[in-house]
């Protein structure tokens, strides 16, 4: 029978893998209708959907090295790659939302200043657009449900680089769309659109980043998690005064100090009893995985 870890590895990839191979047939799609169809947003589009497939792979090569088990020299496991891997999605997410920056901002100055034209795209680039906007949402809410399911921030990040390719299509579509039908002195709404989209994707990667380097450098879980773990705490009778309380999240799990009092009469074997139902308790509501460390005192 699979254990709890493997299920989840096992969700993780399948998930990941359907992504990797619609990522590589939109990439040679989009790349081969730019160069077709003269499009400039169309190219760069199709770099974009590269850097998908990048971070698909980043994916499967850091959750394969986080579901491994403790070693002597990872006595808390190998979460923590996991969380460099939303960092690595994040930072890539940024890197495409200010490089669509730049030459969208580069072609409308093109435009407006020395009267460059951007060119009048082909249909097959429009073509291009819609069937990306649709596959790509399609491959976000499944692969977003997933990461959700298995509680996986890398796989929630790379869902988001999915979401993040389908509103390039759009800004895409509308600009190619546009100057097809509009036909000169509209060209320029391609880089515009391109432009609006590159601070939707900076947006999505500062939120992807932020929790994550919060994590890596050990903040506290939320103030109601922790309220909940010392509610649970006293629900036991006999345990009073929680304190020195430590909590992280490490990976897709979390790590629990804490200190607590009983009656100093009680003896060592009931004691031990007490606190080793404690952590059943604790593991129930924050999964099998989660690293518990219940230090006892007697009451003063």
């Amino acid at each position: 029978m699979e254990t709890e870890k493997q299920v989840r590895e096992r969700e993780i990839y399948k998930a990941t893998i359907v992504g990797s191979v619609v990522n590589l047939l939109l990439l040679v799609f989009k790349f081969t209708a730019g160069i077709v169809g003269h499009s400039a947003a169309m190219i760069a589009d199709a770099v974009h959907s590269l850097s998908d497939f990048v971070t698909d792979v980043i994916v499967i090569v850091f959750v394969r090295i986080s579901n491994k088990p403790q070693d002597k020299g990872h006595d808390y496991g190998h979460g923590k790659y996991e969380t460099m891997a939303t960092v690595i999605i994040g930072l890539l997410l940024l890197a495409v939302g200010f490089g669509l920056l730049w030459t969208a901002a580069s072609s409308i100055y093109a435009f407006f200043v020395k009267g460059e034209s951007p060119g009048e795209p082909g249909m097959v680039a429009l073509i291009a657009a819609l069937v990306s906007i649709l596959f790509k949402e399609v491959l976000y809410r499944y692969t977003v449900r997933v990461g959700r399911k298995v509680d996986s921030q890398a796989v929630v990040a790379n869902a988001w680089h999915h979401r993040s390719d389908a509103l390039s299509s759009v800004g895409a579509a509308i600009g190619i769309g546009g100057a097809i039908l509009l036909g000169d002195g509209w060209q320029v709404l391609d880089p515009v659109a391109a432009l609006i989209v590159s601070f939707f994707i900076m947006k999505v990667s500062v939120e992807l980043l932020v929790p994550s380097v919060e994590e890596l450098l050990e903040k506290s879980l939320p103030d109601e998690v922790e309220q909940q773990i010392e509610e649970t705490l006293l629900s036991f009778p006999g345990v009073s005064e929680p304190h020195h309380l430590r909590t992280r999240r490490i990976g897709s799990y979390y790590a629990i100090e804490v200190h607590v009092r009983m009656d100093g009469r009680m003896s060592l074997e009931e004691a031990h009893a007490k606190a080793t139902a404690i952590e059943c308790r604790l593991k129930e509501m924050f999964g099998r995985s989660t690293l518990i460390n219940i230090h006892v005192e007697p009451l003063k």
